[in-house]
């Protein structure tokens, strides 16, 4: 091999090694911007290949996937009922513009911490302005995604001045701080003693109610029962009156007879019964001469 054949080599390979170093490669989960004397020249959005001067320029890339923040370290926040939690959230955000993020923030890798740190305080103070606004109850559950929702609205504005677009904020978990823990259970406590308490006023009003109801109708019931049985008790004496009248008209001794009859079956009921008449008088005329009325008749 002669020396013009090992000189064209040797160009080739600085050829090939110069291209190599003026060549790169962006894809699409990439950002990058092309340098030159630490100067951005290029901002490069979209996937492709790519030149660069060897030597004098250098590319730095920036993720443009999603990317979380979850912070270790929970908020500490404050109700409006004064109440102090601790919110455990988590923020979905990716670069949307990058020179405006380089510019905002420099290069440190894909995961810069200035970027994640301003972004963490920005959602953490978003959040202790709603959270200011509503009750416990109503964030943890009935007006939970609408705190979620503002958050990230005003959170995606802020950020976008500096190229990043928060697409979610989320609370993990809401927590009290042990300081209002006993001061929470005994108010807990007490307002379910005033609903038992309520409740309990509440069924015996009730049961005085239905029992007022009740006496009422019984009353009712025994009134219409005896006016009946009145009724009934009077039409009845007024057949037996008839019936007296008409046997005494037939037979009037026979007719006092059987009063007389009766009206002993009455006085002599029971046993321990004592009366005191005279004996001559006309009570016990039946009982001395069963004859009696015949012989009068006669």
């Amino acid at each position: 091999m002669n020396q013009r054949t090992l000189s064209s080599l040797a160009l080739i390979l600085v050829a090939l090694f110069v291209l190599s170093m003026a060549i790169f490669t962006v894809d699409q989960r990439r950002y990058a911007i092309v340098f030159q004397f630490s100067e951005a020249k290029q901002v490069i959005t979209e996937p492709g290949l790519y030149f660069k001067i060897p030597l004098l320029q250098d590319v730095r890339y920036f993720d443009n996937r999603t990317q979380t923040i979850d912070s270790d370290k929970p908020a500490l926040i404050q109700t409006n009922e004064k109440m102090n939690v601790k919110a455990d959230s988590f923020i979905k955000y990716r670069i949307v513009d990058v020179a405006k993020y380089y510019k905002a923030y420099g290069f440190e890798g894909s995961r810069n911490s200035k970027a994640r740190e301003q972004l963490n305080n920005t959602v953490n103070n978003m959040l202790r302005d709603q959270f200011g606004q509503f009750s416990l109850k109503e964030v943890v559950s009935g007006k939970r995604d609408e705190v979620m929702a503002e958050v990230r609205a005003k959170a995606d504005a802020a950020a976008r001045a500096f190229g990043i677009e928060v697409i979610d904020v989320r609370i993990k978990r809401v927590e009290l701080v042990d300081s209002t823990l006993n001061s929470v259970y005994l108010r807990m406590q007490s307002e379910r003693k005033s609903i038992a308490n309520l409740t309990r006023a509440s069924g015996s009003a009730e049961a005085e109610r239905i029992k007022a109801d009740a006496d009422k109708q019984r009353e009712i019931i025994v009134a219409d029962a005896y006016s009946k049985a009145q009724q009934i008790k009077g039409e009845g004496d007024a057949k037996a009156a008839a019936i007296y009248a008409e046997a005494f008209g037939r037979n009037p001794e026979f007719y006092a007879f059987y009063k007389s009859l009766d009206a002993y079956k009455q006085s002599f009921a029971k046993k321990s019964d004592v009366l005191v008449v005279d004996p001559s008088a006309d009570f016990f005329k039946y009982m001395k001469n069963s004859q009696a009325g015949k012989s009068k008749t006669k």
